[in-house]
């Protein structure tokens, strides 16, 4: 894909780091919509230039990806990350010219905890978003804490314990605890993509994800995705074919222009 333009700029200066974000664009001179996304790496590891396939795709059908760092554990803990996103939401609308984008189709998107963290920004955030694509999202912290405990999954344990504080505040950070605890007047619409073997996001925690975004009023797809692993998408197959048309037609159909 050599049309694809890759550049990274610094989009939020805090007193100890500077926070990157890597943007993906094709060459035309038209406007795009912009997806701002969040990698995964229960909120500990990885960084923007995690899922370059994705984001490449996404750019050749003519949207500006913006893949961002941002404050993660051990070193900083809920809500930080939050905190950076909506940073990058604001950053994107304040210079959308020099990005390429429209500041008027702005989505998020995550992946696995990118993913809870995308559906909790773009609920709770007062830079409101078109949409959230979850894709395989850790949507209940403290509910994948207690699986992650009861399957031995060691390096996933300790790292719910790098960026939360406590049980209770993953269960504060929890989307359908949000969902549930208010009355919403306007959600935005979700795309949740469950995959069928995915070991690190258990099926029933997807399951109730979906009665709480429908119970609080929210519009929402489903995909699953049987056989395929946790992140299959981010990696070449025909599963990922399957799964880039989707967001992509997702994404172009809840675009406000």
């Amino acid at each position: 894909m050599s049309d694809i333009k890759e550049t990274d700029v610094i989009y939020r200066q805090h007193p100890e780091l500077a926070l990157q974000a890597r943007i993906y664009r094709n060459k035309s001179n038209r406007k795009q919509a912009t997806i701002i996304d969040i990698h995964g790496g229960a909120w500990t590891y990885g960084d923007r230039t995690d899922n370059a396939l994705y984001h490449r795709l996404l750019a050749a059908a003519d949207f500006t990806t913006i893949s961002i760092d941002f404050r993660h554990g051990p070193d900083n803990k809920h809500p930080s990350a939050i905190e950076d996103i909506e940073a990058a939401i604001e950053y994107t609308r304040a210079n959308v010219d020099a990005l390429g984008g429209d500041p008027e189709r702005i989505g998020l998107s995550g992946s696995s905890s990118g993913g809870h963290l995308a559906l909790l920004a773009g609920i709770t955030t007062t830079q409101k978003v078109d949409y959230v694509l979850a894709l395989w999202p850790v949507s209940d912290p403290a509910y994948r804490y207690a699986y992650a405990q009861r399957e031995n999954r060691t390096r996933l344990v300790e790292a719910h314990d790098g960026y939360y504080g406590s049980v209770d505040d993953m269960q504060a950070a929890s989307v359908q605890n949000v969902l549930d605890a208010s009355a919403w007047n306007q959600l935005p619409p979700v795309l949740i993509v469950q995959s069928g073997e995915d070991r690190n996001v258990p099926l029933e925690m997807t399951t109730e994800l979906v009665r709480a975004y429908q119970s609080a009023g929210g519009y929402l797809e489903y995909a699953f995705f049987p056989g395929e692993s946790h992140c299959f998408g981010h990696d070449p197959s025909p599963a990922t074919d399957r799964f880039n048309a989707l967001i992509v037609d997702f994404a172009r159909r809840h675009s406000t222009n």
